[in-house]
């Protein structure tokens, strides 16, 4: 349960799962409270100190988060998410370019599929998949299976320095959706 001093929230993309990261803060108790996708994650109550940072983890992969807390004027405060020690949006961008994600629906559900460029792994609504790589003539493609459907992430050449490989999934040999591109990933029903 959520208490009533919630005063910032973020959602973080990442290859298990999008993690929403709620912040509550009581400015005259100092108590700090975080919550990940509702579930509380950390406590202090009765901090003398006002202003300073909390850290967490997100994610199976236990990918460090950190909420710093600054004083910017009178009883006014500014809270920041680090995550892997970037601001978000420096880690948003980031992700952007070492992952592709797609959203596809299947069987009347969607699946939020994540492919890791730098690692070649493949996740799918948090769990990693067991997946198999091959060499094609036009590049290369990495099989997995949703349920009782056959993907394929297939890697290819744009031709172009600047757009570099382009990366294309498809379901039962059709190709799917385009990649989500926008600043923070959607949260299918996971």
């Amino acid at each position: 349960m959520l208490c009533g001093d919630v005063v910032a929230m973020w959602d973080v993309g990442l290859s298990d799962g999008v993690y929403r990261v709620e912040f509550a803060h009581g400015t005259t108790t100092g108590k700090r409270v975080v919550y990940v996708n509702g579930k509380e994650v950390l406590r202090k109550d009765w901090m003398f100190k006002l202003v300073g940072k909390e850290t967490f983890t997100l994610g199976r992969s236990d990918t460090k988060a950190t909420i710093s807390i600054e004083a910017v004027s009178g009883f006014a405060y500014e809270y920041a998410l680090l995550v892997d020690g970037k601001s978000l949006q420096k880690f948003i961008d980031n992700r952007a370019q070492t992952t592709k994600t797609w959203v596809i629906p299947v069987d009347g559900m969607d699946y939020r599929v994540v492919l890791e460029k730098d690692t070649m792994d493949v996740w799918c609504n948090g769990q990693k998949m067991d997946t198999t790589g091959e060499f094609v003539d036009d590049g290369t493609e990495t099989h997995f299976m949703l349920g009782d459907h056959s993907c394929c992430i297939k890697a290819t050449s744009s031709g172009k320095k600047k757009s570099g490989i382009v990366h294309s999934l498809l379901l039962d040999g059709e190709k799917g959706p385009a990649p989500v591109q926008s600043r923070s990933d959607p949260r299918p029903d996971q």
